[in-house]
């Protein structure tokens, strides 16, 4: 990704980025390794080293669960545990931390046309910006920008129809709907006089079927768009378009996804909706934006994309400048050997193997046990709650209680037991 890309949509996103807290500098150690390495390949860590402290201080503010990677990692596997043993080449190498923050990682997604996805056309397609539905005055645009932001007390916004005739009433609704997602609408009578109220939808009515707008003939039935998104995993970012543009997740359709824990670029397809609304979304979405709107005749498929482009940052590197040198000379011409990487294994005390193992086995209480039982390492305080519950009365509607948030793992499998 251009240094300029990355910065002009920063600034778009209007995120405040910080620093982590000042962490000590890691002791070398004595064979080259890479710490939390993520990515295939990455050389074993050393089991005879002395472990770190962990860093005092409060945790970065890019970690939105209140926890460092580090941490994460301190109780879990090691290369060593899962088989990872072997160099390709037996140069010195040089030990560093990988993904320390989420914007260490950028990752472009290349299409099936060979093209490196980037975001950086914002504007909307001539012929989605139909004159016909210019018919909201600026002060009226203003105050329903405010509704759609949740700015407005009030809870709605009243539009008076002087000329009140049905078909200016349908063009004020499909004005209200198509510039301002999220909004819903319906018609009022004061007085004599008639209004178009504009409110928030909301519970199943908001996932309905989408709404069917007229469509130009001779224009594709998908509207395919750039996403770029911060520390937020593709389906997230789905549900997030989904709620405020009324429709449910299935009608989007992607390549493939992306990490959370980074920064991404990928291209996404959505049904029968126009740029114009996506690009209304601009405004309120936070961590995501979207661009470089087109209009096909199909969507996209799992699979379909050729690979991904990756820009890393190895942080507190601890080598020579030789050694950093004839590592990355090595890696460009030799390569690395593709090992599964340690995400497969999961990062918690509890391998996903061990879990996987005892699923194939069909030992239930097994599963349950491993995925529920108290474990070391930093986790959410009401999920030590949560698992303390479970070990000390086995009941899951009180385990469950503790969880404010019910969709993880550990809540849906309480919910079913």
């Amino acid at each position: 990704m251009a240094d300029s890309e990355l910065l002009q949509v920063a600034d778009q996103l209007g995120e405040k980025r910080s620093c982590p807290a000042d962490e000590e500098e890691s002791k070398p150690s004595k064979k080259p390794k890479v710490d939390n390495d993520h990515g295939n390949g990455g050389p074993p860590r050393q089991q005879d080293e002395e472990e770190e402290e962990e860093p005092e201080g409060e945790a970065s503010e890019e970690e939105e669960d209140g926890q460092t990677f580090a941490d994460m990692m301190k109780h879990g596997l090691t290369e060593l545990d899962v088989g990872i043993l072997k160099y390709v080449s037996d140069h010195e190498g040089f030990s560093g931390i990988l993904k320390e923050r989420y914007s260490d990682f950028v990752v472009h997604e290349i299409n099936k046309q060979g093209k490196t996805v980037h975001l950086d056309d914002l504007s909307i397609p001539a012929d989605s910006e139909p004159n016909e539905l210019d018919v909201l005055t600026e002060e009226q645009k203003k105050q329903l920008g405010e509704l759609q932001l949740f700015k407005n007390k009030e809870g709605d916004v009243s539009i008076e129809v002087m000329d009140d005739t049905k078909e200016k009433r349908t063009l004020v609704h499909k004005a209200i709907k198509t510039q301002f997602p999220g909004l819903e609408t319906k018609t009022e009578e004061r007085d004599g006089h008639k209004f178009i109220v504009a409110y928030h939808a909301a519970g199943k009515k908001a996932l309905a079927a989408p709404r069917k707008h007229f469509w130009p003939k001779n224009r594709g039935s998908f509207c395919h768009f750039v996403l770029y998104k911060e520390n937020k995993d593709t389906m997230d970012a789905i549900n997030v378009l989904s709620k405020f543009l009324r429709l449910r997740p299935n009608m989007f359709s992607y390549m493939g996804t992306k990490d959370k824990r980074a920064i991404t670029v990928q291209e996404i397809a959505v049904l029968k909706i126009t740029a114009e609304r996506l690009a209304h979304l601009n405004k309120c979405l936070m961590n995501l934006k979207v661009g470089n709107f087109c209009y096909k005749n199909h969507p996209l498929k799992l699979g379909e994309l050729q690979g991904n482009h990756f820009t890393v940052v190895i942080r507190n590197i601890s080598g020579t400048d030789e050694q950093v040198h004839q590592a990355m000379s090595s890696l460009k011409q030799t390569g690395f050997i593709n090992y599964y990487g340690m995400q497969r294994f999961g990062t918690t005390a509890v391998p996903t193997q061990n879990v996987g193992r005892a699923i194939l086995r069909n030992d239930w209480n097994e599963v349950i046990d491993l995925i529920l039982k108290p474990r070391p390492g930093a986790e959410k305080e009401f999920m030590v709650r949560c698992r303390e519950e479970w070990a000390k009365t086995q009941d899951p509607e009180a385990a469950l209680k503790k969880l404010p948030n019910k969709r993880c793992v550990e809540g849906m499998v309480l919910a079913q037991i």
